[in-house]
């Protein structure tokens, strides 16, 4: 039987707990998955490029048009020799496709590849009483326990009954409740969903 202070609740001893219901092992398997975030971001296979990603666009046997781009605020990126092209909205794919249809002006069979070397766009932030509170990038499917567990856990005097995740909603601003008491005693753990780029969660 496992037991938890009520102040001070290891994120990790939570998620090993609730392994064998339904609902929490697949969540302790993407923990691993999301703990690399900030140091090596990977692209989800539905990801869709925004402003600030930054990306490596390389034409094979053309050097001047290569090089590492950052999204600007408008959706576009900036090359030499084919100046501005759309990439937020578009896949790395669909930009690959653009990319060359752009170079066949100016090259024979040109051949690009784009690789996404930072998402910026994907983020979620988390503040208050955690080890690390900040923006942290959303790179696959990610829960709140998850993102507590990658910003350092809960301090010691967390109000772990009032945890708070805000989201924007058709133009409105919603807000839901997590208890992580009821969590360890494996209460209610729909409540531990599943984030969306934007969310803030607030541990006061």
């Amino acid at each position: 039987m496992h037991t938890f202070s009520p102040r001070a609740i290891p994120v990790l001893a939570l998620i090993l707990a609730l392994a064998p219901t339904p609902f929490a092992a697949p969540a302790q398997r993407l923990v691993a998955d999301a703990a690399p975030v900030r140091a090596a971001p990977l692209a989800a296979p539905d990801y869709v490029i925004g402003p600030d990603d930054v990306l490596t666009i390389v034409f094979w046997r053309d050097k001047e048009m290569s090089g590492d781009v950052v999204v600007r605020p408008d959706g576009r990126i900036s090359l030499p020799l084919l100046n501005d092209i759309q990439a937020a909205g578009l896949t790395p794919e669909q930009l690959r496709e653009s990319l060359v249809a752009a170079a066949g002006r100016l090259l024979e069979e040109p051949s690009a590849s784009v690789v996404v070397k930072q998402i910026n766009s994907r983020r979620v932030f988390i503040t208050g009483e955690v080890g690390k509170p900040g923006p942290y990038a959303l790179t696959g499917p990610m829960t709140v326990v998850q993102l507590i567990a990658l910003a350092g856990g809960l301090n010691e005097y967390a109000d772990t009954e009032h945890i708070v995740i805000m989201r924007v909603e058709i133009a409105r601003t919603v807000a839901y409740r997590l208890n992580y008491r009821d969590l360890t005693k494996r209460k209610n753990l729909r409540q531990n969903i599943a984030l969306q780029p934007g969310d803030t969660v607030i541990v006061p």
